[in-house]
């Protein structure tokens, strides 16, 4: 495969820059779903592609062109991380790309978890243990990692909310409306990992130790009543708004497109979900559209979660 015009020619005035993103990350981490996602977006998509012979794929474009992205891993032949970055670094010297890179990383654990669960066979573990398989890839990819321009961590996301996150970041970036997104959870089922601003609630009066309240939630009303009669629920809720009132506008200027907001309390049934309502509601009345959610709503009541009452 050749170029249809040399490294060194000048690129048209008038054409737009090219974009080309390149995947990469661990194996079962998710870079098959980046790489669907991104052509659900629209985006040109090819997968475990030779990198030496990237030069070649891209020409110079004579026209608008769709975003092009590249998936490799460890399985891809001749797959050395340096050269990789030594190839990327001289087309990133070209005046007509746009070449980012994507990293999609997990943690070893969890990776075991996919593995045996899918009984699938890891690449580099066909003559040794799972885990000795990950740990040699990791090391493999070390290099690309630490130099990667996007790193996403999929440790504790859901194949949807991976998908999601790819949507938010390579979506549409014409589109002027920002996406505001308020949830729950608890403290005690580990934090969202891509929420923008985590606020913990836990400061607040429990309604877990009323047990009237213990089964209800923070929809029902008699929670809200009883977590509105803590003295310090009405002012910090209005600084909070008056915070997030000053700042979603700027984000809106500054291009961001998707917003993250989290309220935590400690089993992300009744205060966070309470407060996440009520904060959606105080935005709607601003011009705002923000979408509800609430990750620990259903889950069950314990006092092992909740901790000891003092």
């Amino acid at each position: 495969m050749s170029e249809a015009l040399s490294d060194d020619s000048p690129a048209p005035a008038e054409a737009e820059k090219q974009r080309v993103l390149l995947v990469t990350g661990l194996s079962g981490a998710g870079k098959t779903t980046a790489l669907q996602v991104l052509e659900d977006l629209g985006w040109e998509t090819i997968d475990n592609f030779p990198v030496r012979l990237l030069r070649g794929l891209i020409s110079r474009p004579q026209h608008q062109q769709a975003p092009l992205a590249i998936g490799f891993d460890s399985r891809t032949r001749g797959f050395v991380p340096q050269k990789i970055i030594e190839i990327v670094e001289h087309l990133t010297r070209r005046d007509d790309l746009s070449v980012s890179t994507l990293f999609i990383d997990c943690s070893s654990g969890e990776l075991e978890r996919r593995y045996n669960e899918t009984r699938r066979r890891h690449p580099m573990a066909n003559d040794r243990p799972l885990q000795e398989g990950i740990r040699a890839e990791r090391e493999l990819l070390g290099p690309l990692r630490n130099w990667a321009d996007l790193v996403v961590d999929t440790s504790e996301l859901t194949s949807n909310e991976l998908q999601q996150h790819i949507r938010t970041v390579f979506g549409d970036e014409q589109s002027n409306s920002m996406t505001v997104t308020i949830s729950s959870f608890g403290f005690a089922r580990g934090m969202p990992p891509l929420a923008d601003m985590v606020f913990d609630m836990r400061f607040l009066d429990n309604p877990h130790w009323v047990p009237e309240l213990r089964e209800l939630t923070g929809i029902d009303e008699p929670v809200g009543q009883h977590i509105q009669r803590d003295p310090a629920f009405a002012e910090s809720f209005e600084r909070i708004r008056d915070l997030l009132l000053t700042l979603l506008p700027r984000y809106d200027a500054q291009g961001k497109s998707y917003v993250h907001i989290a309220f935590g309390c400690t089993g992300g049934r009744h205060r966070s979900v309470f407060t996440a309502e009520q904060m959606a509601q105080g935005l709607r009345s601003a011009g705002f559209s923000p979408t509800v959610r609430h990750r620990n709503l259903g889950s069950r009541i314990t006092d092992e979660i909740e901790g000891i009452k003092r």
